[in-house]
């Protein structure tokens, strides 16, 4: 029988049993989940903003302002029928929600170019602001943080969520809605970053792929408490450094060095560095 494009194939009965109630289980929970819109129509609408701010990514010609506003009023009443979609809150507003939104929308393109910069003036490797904006997937994961928080500051729940960790799958880069990270924000690489819900990052922060700023322990307990360290301004991180704990700060100007591990404050302007202990020896020819 195909009903709606879907094939069903009907089985013989089997007995009543753990089979029996594993169906019942889930048809319960069919029948009782809210209906949120896929992970990939919520990704395409962070899309369509990126691309409206950044024509570097994907250009949509715009003709006139007129159509420029017109475009910004289609992605706040999408959002809108996204919000209205979840669900997750009867008594919102979300009409106020997406003119917050759509207000919000010049200061989340300022703030995203000081990433831009820190981008250009601390990569040798970069050589025009087309090419960050186009093929850096750390100004990917940092857009869609950017985006992400600013919905949580709305009080949006789950949406944000969603869209770190669909920008988590594409770049490897995994930044929760909740911390806190200034202007002039620099992932170098960035494959393997890890930055906590509660962590605070400062302005002109450097990091380097494979850090995790993280948690000391992870207990439910902890919910409301915070678990993540704070990282002052003009401090660059280097590859595969773990700092984790609420009470640990890293102080302005400071440089940790690749590989360290380390769960107390650095004062600042400090080095902290990892001493390895690698020996090299001459190969016995045969």
């Amino acid at each position: 029988m195909n009903v709606a494009g879907k094939l069903f194939v009907y089985l013989p009965k089997q007995p009543f049993g753990m089979k029996q109630q594993f169906l019942q289980y889930i048809y319960k929970k069919h029948q009782e989940t809210e209906a949120v819109p896929p992970t990939s129509k919520i990704g395409a609408w962070a899309n369509e903003v990126f691309n409206l701010l950044f024509p570097e990514q994907a250009k949509d010609f715009f003709p006139s302002i007129h159509e420029i506003e017109g475009e910004i009023w289609n992605l706040g009443n999408e959002l809108k029928h996204i919000l209205n979609a979840t669900d997750q809150c009867k008594d919102c507003n979300n009409d106020e929600r997406a003119t917050k939104f759509k207000e919000s929308l010049p200061e989340l393109f300022r703030v995203l170019n000081t990433d831009v910069q820190a981008i250009m003036a601390g990569d040798p490797a970069a050589t025009s602001e087309f090419e960050v904006i186009r093929a850096y997937p750390g100004f990917k994961a940092i857009s869609y943080y950017r985006l992400a928080n600013m919905l949580l500051k709305m009080d949006i729940p789950l949406i944000p969520r969603i869209l770190t960790e669909y920008s988590h799958s594409i770049t490897g880069i995994d930044i929760h809605p909740g911390a806190e990270i200034g202007e002039h924000f620099f992932i170098d690489h960035g494959s393997g970053i890890v930055i906590g819900g509660t962590c605070v990052i400062g302005k002109h922060v450097k990091i380097y792929q494979g850090v995790t700023l993280g948690a000391l322990s992870v207990d439910k307990s902890l919910a409301n408490v915070k678990r993540h360290p704070t990282v002052e301004d003009n401090v660059v991180i280097y590859a595969n450094a773990t700092i984790l704990g609420g009470e640990t700060v890293i102080g302005k100007g400071s440089i940790i060095g690749g590989n360290v591990w380390l769960t107390k404050s650095v004062p600042g302007n400090s080095i902290a560095y990892h001493k390895p202990e690698i020996e090299v020896k001459e190969r016995e020819l045969v």
